[in-house]
């Protein structure tokens, strides 16, 4: 039996995403609208929780069952070259309250911020829908209710920034997979499908996108492989097979194939942006933030080596009684947790100082990309209104004093703990 050989390069890859608009209700999906330049490592992962029986008393020495659970989704979105939209749509999703406004002639300008209170009765925070193309050929699968619950930015010398965010699913997936039972004659030449076509362009890809044919001996009560030569582009597909036996006597065929795309199959387009380098970035330490502008502090220059932020939810998905299925009935957090860090050079004691004095401090960030229009930049702002220093250790790094400054970040009474700005072309996230 020889099966045709599918492309399964993790370059053809592809993640797709409801950022412009999250779901309505948990476990309600939403429909795609961008497919996201990510990592070419990124996958989500659907994980089912089941167990042996090793508990129970079998009669046997080892377990004789397995029993299902559903499963869980989890995942790592990076963006290695963070473009503005990447941080919009992470932050949108992970602080959870937006607020967007016009910008010029052609941008926006979105204002993103932690929510206060739950989304609605089942979430903390706005869930979205996500899908996955695996390989080229081999399968997508739809994630439904993703939470983004940490993320981490990092601005390092010498490259761009980068942006990443854990998710954390209910563990709701649909895949485009099919598997059809054919009743058929043992000796059949041909397997007609009930009414899907087959998903390809050309016969070559029809045919790779047939990934088995099983036929039920009648001898043997045991499913062999059976040989396939060819498919169909009409609806329903016809499926040239070999003849797996001599007998006319009817059997039961197994068909396992990527039926005609529609849907949420189809992916909808990329949005093109540039990614923002480490060397646009202006970080502004030690100031007052008034609402609209940073006001005062220092900037962070030549002695600035490396930013972190990072940031989680500690939300988590859990299944409930009442839902009637097997993926999690509602998503909550356990409480917000940001960290700072700063590595610059040990060119002076002030952060020492701020340590010993347990004084309270603002820190700016912005990133200015090329103009969308006159006057208008794709653009990232970072605003920690309040924060102090719990850190600052001494070291060597390229013969050099250096230090790794460790900043809390507080909750201001007027502005909060973040404030995010994000201005691009697209009109809206998590809405």
């Amino acid at each position: 039996m020889t099966r045709s050989i599918r492309n399964f390069l993790g370059t053809h890859n592809l993640l797709a995403v409801s950022a412009n608009y999250q779901e309505t209700a948990l476990n309600t999906e939403q429909a795609l609208d961008t497919t996201m330049l990510v990592d070419l490592n990124t996958v989500l992962t659907y994980r089912a929780l089941k167990a042996a029986n090793r508990d129970e008393m079998t009669g046997k020495e080892e377990a004789d069952r397995v029993y299902d659970l559903g499963g869980t989704v989890s995942g790592n979105l990076a963006f290695p070259r963070a473009q503005p939209q990447h941080f919009a749509f992470l932050l949108a999703y992970a602080l959870g309250e937006v607020e967007t406004n016009a910008l010029g002639g052609s941008g926006f300008r979105h204002a993103i911020r932690p929510r206060t209170g739950e989304v609605d009765a089942a979430r903390s925070n706005p869930s979205f829908t996500a899908a996955m193309r695996f390989g080229k050929q081999v399968m997508k699968r739809r994630f439904t209710s993703c939470f983004i619950d940490q993320v981490r930015v990092e601005l390092a010398k010498e490259g761009w920034a980068k942006i990443n965010g854990a998710v954390k699913g209910t563990g709701k997936v649909t895949d485009n997979t099919q598997v059809e039972s054919v009743a058929a004659a043992y000796n059949a030449g041909s397997l007609r499908l009930a009414a899907n076509g087959v998903e390809g362009a050309d016969a070559a890809e029809r045919l790779s996108n047939v990934h088995a044919v099983k036929v039920l001996n009648p001898v043997t009560e045991v499913w062999e492989e059976v040989s396939y030569t060819a498919v169909s582009g009409e609806a329903p597909a016809v499926i040239t097979i070999t003849p797996p036996g001599g007998s006319g006597e009817m059997t039961a065929y197994r068909v396992y194939y990527l039926p005609t795309e529609s849907g949420w199959t189809v992916f909808p387009p990329r949005v093109e942006e540039p990614p923002l380098k480490v060397s646009q970035a202006m970080v502004n330490l030690g100031g007052r933030w008034n609402g609209s502008e940073f006001q005062g502090g220092c900037a962070l220059g030549a002695e600035l080596r490396k930013l972190v932020w990072n940031f989680r939810n500690h939300l988590t998905p859990e299944l409930t009684p009442g839902l009637g299925a097997d993926y999690a009935g509602r998503a909550f957090r356990a409480g917000r947790e940001q960290k700072l860090e700063i590595d610059r050079d040990f060119r002076d004691f002030l952060m020492a100082q701020h340590l010993k004095e347990n004084d309270y401090l603002g820190l700016y960030l912005k990133a200015a990309g090329p103009e969308i229009e006159p006057g208008v930049n794709y653009q990232v702002e970072l605003v920690f209104p309040r924060v102090a220093v719990v850190a600052a250790p001494v070291r060597v790094a390229q013969r050099r004093l250096a230090e790794e400054v460790e900043f809390a970040i507080l909750e201001d009474d007027a502005y909060g703990s973040v404030v995010a700005y994000v201005q691009n072309k697209v009109s809206g996230y998590a809405a």
